[in-house]
């Protein structure tokens, strides 16, 4: 995506549409096998869209998938954070962010302004394996944004 497909800061008018859905893959690390598991089944989708993730998230899908992924920090480092940032300005479409809720995260609240953020801008967010494969595939079907409108 270019930038001057994203939105412009008080602007009114829409970004232009982005010709890949752009995805953010995120997981705890108790969560890792099952995202790689996720993303095994999904290969295919998951290979025309653009892919953003977490660090150590990140290598694995690419190492274990062979999915081509742009990684951040790690989610403690900073990574929840940055793709947090890019959802803000529209960079991102939809986020599966796989959690571990049994697991206390040193990082808890950017964690949760990742959420939050999803929340306030209308992007869709799956945080376990049933909500992302039932989201997954509605993309897949429609071929569209997450459901920013």
């Amino acid at each position: 995506m270019t930038a001057s497909t994203a939105p412009v800061p008080g602007s009114t008018a829409a970004p232009a549409a982005p010709a890949r859905l752009r995805i953010a893959l995120i997981a705890h690390d108790g969560k890792k096998d099952e995202m790689v598991m996720l993303a095994t089944e999904f290969a295919g989708f998951l290979g025309g869209c653009d892919l953003v993730a977490t660090g150590t998230t990140g290598s694995r899908l690419a190492a274990e998938v062979g999915l081509t992924v742009e990684r951040m920090l790690s989610g403690p480092h900073g990574g929840d954070l940055q793709i947090g940032a890019r959802l803000a300005v529209g960079l991102v479409d939809a986020v599966v962010f796989l959690r571990d809720p049994m697991t206390p995260q040193p990082h808890e609240p950017d964690i949760n302004a990742l959420v939050r953020a999803c929340d306030v801008h209308n992007v869709a967010c799956a945080t376990n394996v049933t909500s992302s494969r039932l989201m997954l595939r509605s993309l897949q079907v429609l071929g569209t944004g997450g459901g920013r409108e």
